[in-house]
């Protein structure tokens, strides 16, 4: 954003206690001829000179106005800036011959902190199109906001109102949860109307290793099949009966050591067959024993 001065003397409301009401300006500062005088300059540093005090002139009532906008989530400061390029613009733009300046000044400074909020303050990015339908939206929904009954307005009764679609109206709904976005940290409502739950992001779920374990089975199913009946034993009842090498050895009659190294050897086949086709390009694998 440019940067444009603000410098505004110590009694503007825009200092005023939280909660005061911001007026219009009733003592206006008298800049006709300022502004005759500003029409005839050509470009240069004489017409920016004049500019500027002008600005300094009006910057009391920029900053009124920008008071107004103060609890909607951005910082004083920027709000002042983003009124003071409102009231640059409009000082530029102004015709002397067609009136008073301040009507002329706060629609353009309003309009200007309007799409400060409207572009740059959405905690998720939507489209234009999708923001103009959310506007409304909005403005439909705090007309039906009171229906009989007191319940929530219906997608068709929003779409009569506005003369949109059902499906625009949804994307407009959709769209009002997107200025702004809650805090992963933030409590999660409980059951009861005092309660209060775990944080959102306890609730958000996490890494299924179960995929990756489906993914590995997969993998190495036909490595296993290829491989002889007293290793496929093995490995059942070692993987998944949690049969200790010991027990292994004493069901088929051979040693401990004898299991431990067909173990070692079965699953560094099994790696191997699994790997190698993905590495290689070879959709055979290792030839079977």
């Amino acid at each position: 954003m440019p940067t444009v001065v603000t410098t505004a003397p110590p009694e503007t409301p825009a200092t005023a206690p939280h909660g005061t009401a911001a007026r219009p300006a009733r003592d206006a500062p008298d800049t006709a001829a300022a502004f005759r005088s500003l029409a005839a300059l050509p470009a240069g540093p004489q017409k920016e000179r004049v500019q500027e005090e002008l600005l300094r002139a009006w910057l009391p009532m920029a900053h009124r106005i920008a008071w107004r906008f103060r609890d909607k989530g951005e910082s004083t400061e920027d709000l002042r800036q983003v009124a003071a390029l409102g009231l640059l613009k409009a000082i530029r733009r102004f015709d002397p011959d067609r009136g008073p300046f301040e009507p002329f000044a706060i629609p353009t400074i309003r309009g200007e902190l309007s799409r400060h909020f409207r572009d740059r303050m959405w905690d998720v990015r939507v489209p234009r199109r999708v923001q103009e339908l959310r506007n409304a939206v909005r403005a439909a929904y705090a007309e039906l906001a009171h229906v009989p009954g007191g319940r929530r307005p219906t997608v068709t009764e929003l779409a009569d109102r506005t003369g949109l679609g059902e499906e625009q109206v949804r994307e407009g709904m959709a769209a009002l949860e997107s200025y702004s976005a809650l805090s992963l940290d933030a409590a999660n409502a409980g059951d009861g109307a005092d309660a209060v739950g775990p944080s959102i992001a306890e609730l958000l779920g996490g890494p299924d290793d179960g995929y990756e374990l489906v993914v590995d089975r997969e993998s190495v199913k036909d490595a296993v099949r290829r491989l002889p009946r007293r290793e496929r034993a093995i490995l059942y009842l070692r993987f998944f009966e949690d049969w200790t090498q010991s027990r292994i050895a004493e069901r088929l009659g051979i040693s401990q050591m004898h299991v431990s190294r067909l173990l070692a050897q079965t699953c560094a086949r099994i790696r191997d067959e699994t790997l190698r086709p993905a590495e290689s390009g070879d959709p055979g694998g290792l030839p079977r024993a």
